[in-house]
């Protein structure tokens, strides 16, 4: 059960499963059914269907029942969330790793051919 309210610490929080992070991966590449979810992996199709409920209470995919099929889908909304909370602390940590590959790069000695 998620323990957290807003948004970010719930996407976060659902992501930390590996098996949650499997089923976005999948989904990524199109809708799915949740019989297609649960086809290749190694667990119940019950089980398949509480992650599911998992990502889609933190709004990281929705799903729509037509008949008796339930597919599916990545909600961008929510993992734009994520990466916008990524954004602005990965650009000053690239920068500083690009700056010392750039000073490494100009304190290397000359390599001698044999």
């Amino acid at each position: 059960m998620l323990k957290y309210r807003d948004p970010l610490s719930l996407a976060f929080q659902a992501l930390a499963d590996p098996t949650r992070r499997d089923l976005v991966d999948r989904l990524l590449r199109g809708p799915a059914s949740v019989s297609q979810l649960a086809e290749p992996v190694d667990m119940t199709m019950s089980a398949v269907v509480q992650h599911l409920a998992v990502l889609e209470g933190a709004g990281l995919v929705r799903s729509q029942k037509i008949g008796r099929v339930r597919t599916f889908q990545v909600d961008p909304d929510g993992l734009r969330r994520t990466e916008d909370w990524f954004r602005p602390r990965r650009t000053p940590t690239e920068s500083r790793l690009d700056r010392l590959g750039e000073h490494l790069a100009r304190s290397e000695p000359p390599q001698e051919n044999p």
